[in-house]
């Protein structure tokens, strides 16, 4: 039997926690384990943490909802349904839920009265694909992606065609310009920014070749994303990501009973540590009182760990 088919506790230090090189060492606490805080769900997808309230807010596309995990008590509701097949989300620098609509294909803002605005629907006057992921810069802009996972079917939305190449876009809220900011993947999914935003990792995950994270500089005043390049790829695959504070980046990771989980990389591009969960995991964040507690959105469930390490701010 495994640990997720018993109530025994885990013995310290928790074996599904894998430090594979010396740097991650430091990240792992020895008296802290993983655990599954929800469970029950479709497909779970876009984690948030709302410290002035302290819960977690997630997306569980298939069943069009937005749920709500409170820290305080452990229980579960629902804050939004329908979600219109909700996938990523964050908040903004006022504090503001963005979120990513595979159905109606669109990126919204919910306001502090809990009205819904969009911030944008289309580009040149064609629909988007799917908006699918979504960071926010210190200075307000939006980048997000839109790579077509919520119009191929009904299950994540509803099957369109295809109007425009998938890529990740640039919107200043403040002006209502939307750019094009990374237009030379096949496939844009996750993104995050480095801590000090002079960098922006994106994954590649095309459905006919190899999949891959790569690395771009931010560069004219912070407004482009340049110069990109490998930073990881090889067996399994990222799907959302996050940094933390020293620029580790932490990628929700798909790649067999042995991989899947959370993968992490140091900032020069090397694997440095593993969290094992028994399900492929698709997106994570920091939340916590501190910070420091990596909530994973895994299929079916959400997990959680405390880590020596704390999340930057912006995803």
């Amino acid at each position: 039997m495994n640990r997720w088919e018993s109530s025994a506790p885990i013995r310290y230090p928790d074996p599904d926690v894998k430090v594979l090189d010396k740097r991650f060492a430091k990240v792992v606490l020895g008296n802290a384990a993983i655990h599954r805080i929800a469970t029950g769900f479709a497909f779970t997808e876009g984690p948030v943490w709302f410290g002035d309230g302290r819960y977690l807010l997630f997306s569980d596309i298939p069943n069009d909802q937005i749920l709500r995990w409170d820290e305080t008590t452990g229980g579960i509701s629902v804050f939004r349904c329908p979600s219109h097949y909700a996938n990523g989300n964050t908040r903004d620098r006022q504090g503001r839920l963005l979120t990513c609509e595979h159905d109606t294909q669109r990126l919204t803002r919910t306001e502090y009265d809990g009205t819904v605005t969009v911030l944008a629907d289309e580009w040149e006057g064609k629909k988007f694909t799917a908006p699918n992921d979504v960071v926010v810069k210190s200075d307000n802009t939006i980048w997000f992606s839109d790579n077509g996972a919520g119009t191929r079917g009904n299950y994540l939305g509803h099957t369109a065609p295809q109007e425009h190449p998938f890529r990740v876009y640039r919107l200043d809220p403040a002006s209502g310009t939307l750019s094009i900011a990374v237009g030379d993947m096949a496939r844009p999914n996750g993104l995050c920014f480095s801590p000090d935003e002079s960098r922006l990792y994106v994954v590649d995950t095309p459905h006919d070749r190899p999949k891959s994270t790569r690395v771009y500089d931010i560069v004219d005043h912070g407004t482009r994303a340049v110069n990109g390049r490998t930073f990881f790829d090889g067996e399994g695959w990222a799907d959302g990501i996050r940094c933390d504070t020293e620029g580790n980046v932490w990628a929700g990771f798909s790649g067999g009973p042995s991989e899947d989980g959370v993968a992490v990389f140091a900032p020069d591009g090397t694997l440095i540590g593993r969290i094992l969960l028994p399900e492929r995991c698709a997106n994570l964040c920091f939340g916590g009182t501190k910070r420091n507690r990596v909530f994973m959105a895994a299929s079916q469930s959400v997990y959680a760990l405390y880590v020596e390490a704390q999340g930057a701010l912006g995803g």
